[in-house]
């Protein structure tokens, strides 16, 4: 009996040494097995590579800059998805025309040659949908050239919703605030910049 329990214990020593040696050993067989990567391990660690894409209302700074009455003052392009036919290739029959953005007031009247354009909404709610830090991210989300966007840039979309139905304004409009500093005016695929003429 105590040849058998003095075996035992023999045993269970090399099995215990064995899995204790399992880091320098390549036997697939062994007591221990490599940990599988984790999902955070595979999360980039440098997140201005990519956009933040979430809605969010506007900050403080974003709403000082981006209420007033705009004019499209530039045709600047089309996304690289598609163009819109209605405006290739110049963008001539936006361009002079108004957009009046307030906290308590949107109307997109002012572009006289759509039908498809023209909403008023009072107490529009508007949204920062996503945020990129940069040329790079801003154009994996977008695929969208905008001239003179700079590296180090940040890009908030901004979308309006009416109020009653929380639903985004269904034709193509939407916004893209650089650094406070300019306003881009997303019309279907048809890009142009806009210049503040009244706060």
């Amino acid at each position: 009996m105590k040849k058998t329990l003095l075996a035992c214990i023999m045993i269970m020593l090399m099995l215990a040494t064995a899995c204790g040696n399992v880091e320098t050993t390549s036997n697939p067989n062994t007591c221990s097995e490599p940990k599988p990567e984790t999902e955070e391990s595979i999360i980039p660690k440098n997140t201005s590579d990519y956009c933040t894409v979430d809605r969010t209302v506007l900050d403080s700074e974003t709403e000082k800059y981006f209420y007033g009455t705009w004019k499209v003052e530039k045709h600047l392009g089309f996304a690289n998805s598609y163009n819109d036919a209605s405006e290739y290739p110049t963008g001539q029959k936006f361009i002079g025309d108004e957009i009046i953005i307030k906290k308590d007031f949107f109307s997109s009247k002012g572009l006289k040659n759509y039908n498809n354009y023209q909403y008023e909404l009072k107490n529009p709610l508007y949204e920062i949908t996503a945020t990129c830090y940069n040329s790079d991210s801003f154009y994996r989300l977008y695929k969208i050239d905008i001239p003179d966007l700079n590296i180090n840039d940040e890009v908030k979309a901004i979308i309006i919703s009416d109020p009653s139905t929380k639903m985004s304004i269904p034709v193509g409009l939407s916004f893209l605030a650089i650094n406070n500093d300019r306003l881009i005016l997303l019309s279907e695929a048809t890009i142009f910049e806009l210049k503040k003429i009244t706060d």
